[in-house]
């Protein structure tokens, strides 16, 4: 499995909209975001922890692969 960089939720939220997700709500420091009938929670953190950031990539039924592909665009 390829290693997931250290990034901020802020940042994480920018990769799942070039992906197609849309920000649908927010209580507190969560942001939800959808794309059709998959969703995920981001917590908008400086730093999130790659447990948390794996758990919101497996939420929103994407692979690393996916998610990386977004971010290094």
């Amino acid at each position: 499995m390829p290693d997931l960089p250290s990034i901020s939720g802020k940042k994480a939220i920018k990769v799942f909209g070039r992906l197609g997700f849309v920000a649908v709500r927010q209580r507190g420091s969560h942001v939800v975001l959808r794309k059709g009938s998959c969703g995920c929670v981001v917590p908008l953190h400086k730093s999130l922890a790659k447990g948390t950031l794996r758990g919101a990539i497996k939420q929103a039924g994407l692979s690393v692969d996916d998610f990386l592909g977004g971010y290094k665009r």
